[in-house]
């Protein structure tokens, strides 16, 4: 069931997404060869934790850590760690969710460390910007996947491919809630969206093929094929006038 939230809930989401919005401009602003992933999910915590919230990954299914911190072929759900560096020429995937007066926030941006390769720096902003493309067709009386097909459209261009098994998905009270957002597909199909309707909308998209598989440790998720992997997301509000981006610093 689609939950619709009322312009005093999207409030109470829009402070929830200042908050994650600005841990991402903290944690960019520390990203750097040397630095742990550890040390940035110590960082991330600390601030929202400082802002009266609570971090929203901690604990969700037993993940154990405030941010998901995915270097290079890692897709989603990478678990930071006091034995994972950041060198040069990497690039790393955070995912961020915060929780305030019972609502959500989520949002995710890739980051490069130090100098990285045009290529690499071309799936970033690639990814960015199939996000905004996407986000256009976020409008009252549009079908849920026309939002989709304009993502796989752009990032397919360029000769990426759009992971298929993780997609996005309502939010609100809880971190996941109906619908699913996928980032494919053929428009005009799934829900007529409408006024308070709040999505995280996020591709994944990936260098190489859409095929991943997930580690050992049953959370991180990489590319099948070893190929850089990278993520944008943000927390986006249907509304009258078009859609808000709740999560966008």
């Amino acid at each position: 069931m689609i939950l619709i939230k009322t312009d005093n809930e999207i409030e109470y989401m829009r402070q929830a997404g200042k908050i994650v919005g600005d841990t991402l401009l903290k944690l960019e602003e520390v990203i750097k060869p040397g630095i742990t992933t550890a040390e940035l999910d110590r960082i991330a915590e600390e601030y929202i934790v400082k802002q009266g919230a609570r971090p929203s990954f901690k604990g969700y299914c037993g993940f154990p850590a405030s941010i998901c911190a995915s270097v290079n072929e890692e897709v989603v759900h990478g678990i930071p760690s006091n034995k994972l560096v950041l060198q040069e020429g990497d690039i790393i995937s955070i995912d961020c969710g915060a929780m305030l007066n019972g609502f959500h926030g989520d949002a995710a941006r890739t980051f490069p460390v130090g100098k990285i390769s045009e290529e690499a720096n071309r799936l970033i902003e690639v990814t960015k910007e199939s996000f905004f493309k996407g986000v256009k067709n976020a409008v009252v009386g549009n079908r849920l996947t026309d939002i989709s097909a304009e993502i796989q459209k752009y990032a397919e261009s360029f000769g990426y491919s759009l992971v298929r098994e993780y997609v996005g998905h309502g939010i609100g009270k809880d971190m996941h809630e109906d619908p699913e957002v996928p980032n494919f597909g053929m428009p005009g199909r799934g829900p007529k969206l409408c006024k308070g309707m709040v999505l995280a909308i996020e591709p994944m998209v990936n260098m190489g093929k859409y095929h991943v598989r997930v580690e050992p440790n049953n959370w991180t998720v990489v590319t099948e094929d070893g190929s850089l992997s990278a993520h944008y997301e943000n927390t986006v509000a249907i509304l009258e006038n078009g859609p808000e981006i709740l999560t966008l610093i």
